[in-house]
């Protein structure tokens, strides 16, 4: 790919960070928004095997890139809109929300309570 990337691209919103990005429509979804350092939907293995990229699609077509792990996402859920990022293209600009929770690996809290009872150090 070039330093300039001429693919045509459709809009792709993330419902819960309210966040919109670019995607090629031969790309994933999950790897439209890895390429330009975006965050929104969580990363895992991006083959499909793990899950973590799990989403609901509310608006747009999408294009497969390959099997859906039924472990993941069950033939129910898949006629219910949802499915894994990295194993989409977006066809039409799309609507998603991420099907799991969508936490930060770490949090700002209470950074006394792992100093307040220091481990005694053995002499």
């Amino acid at each position: 790919m070039s330093i300039f990337d001429s693919r045509p691209k459709f809009a792709v919103h993330v419902a819960q960070t309210d966040e919109t990005f670019p995607c090629a429509g031969n790309e994933s979804l999950l790897t439209g928004m890895v390429r330009l350092g975006r965050k929104g939907i969580p990363v895992g293995c991006v083959n499909g095997g793990c899950g973590v990229c799990k989403v609901r699609i509310l608006a747009g077509d999408i294009k497969a890139l390959g099997p859906i792990s039924r472990a993941h996402v069950t033939l129910d859920e898949e006629c219910q809109g949802y499915t894994l990022a990295c194993r989409v293209a977006p066809q039409t600009p799309v609507q998603l929300e991420v099907a799991g929770k969508l936490n930060k690996p770490f949090s700002k809290g209470r950074a006394e309570s792992a100093t307040a009872s220091p481990i005694p150090q053995q002499q």
